[in-house]
C-alpha cells in the first residue's frame, strides 16, 4: 500500500526540481550571461545549438548529481579542462551580475578609482586561481 504514495512522492520531487531548474535557467538568462556570451563570441547563428547544450548540461549534471554516477574516464586531465570550463562559467556569471546589479561603477565611485578596475579585478582572479592550484597540488583538501 506504500506505492501510490511512493510515485506521489516522485511526482512531487521531479515537479519541485523542474521548477526550481527552470527558475535558475530563467534568472542565468535575465541577468544576461547566455545573450553576453552568443553576442561576445558572433555566434547567433548557433542559438539552437546553444539552447539545446544548455538544456543538456542541465539535465545530465542533474542526473550526474543525483544518481552519483561515477566516472571512469579522464582523470586529472578531464578534472583540469572540467574546471577551467566551470571557472570560465562562474566568472561571466558574476561579472553579468555585477553589470545588471551596477555593482562595477559603485565600486568604482567608493574606491575613488579613475582608472584601474579592472586590474584589481584581473589581481582577484590570479588570486583565487593561484589559491586553487596550491590547494590543489599539494593536497590541502586531504
Amino acid at each position: 500500500m506504500m506505492f501510490p504514495k511512493q510515485v506521489l512522492l516522485v511526482l512531487i520531487g521531479l515537479s519541485a526540481g523542474g521548477i526550481i531548474a527552470a527558475g535558475v535557467f530563467a534568472f542565468l538568462a535575465m541577468i544576461g550571461v547566455f545573450p553576453r556570451l552568443i553576442g561576445k563570441t558572433g555566434t547567433r547563428q548557433h542559438i539552437l545549438l546553444y539552447e539545446t547544450l544548455i538544456i543538456l548540461g542541465g539535465v545530465l549534471g542533474n542526473i550526474w548529481d543525483i544518481y552519483e554516477i561515477p566516472l571512469g574516464f579522464g582523470g586529472n586531465l578531464f578534472l583540469g579542462v572540467y574546471g577551467t570550463a566551470v571557472g570560465i562559467f562562474v566568472g561571466c556569471l558574476v561579472m553579468s551580475l555585477a553589470e545588471t546589479l551596477k555593482a562595477l561603477p559603485v565600486i568604482s565611485r567608493r574606491l575613488n578609482l579613475g582608472v584601474g578596475l579592472q586590474y584589481i579585478i584581473l589581481s582577484l582572479g590570479i588570486g583565487k586561481l593561484i589559491g586553487s592550484l596550491i590547494f590543489f597540488v599539494e593536497n590541502f583538501g586531504q
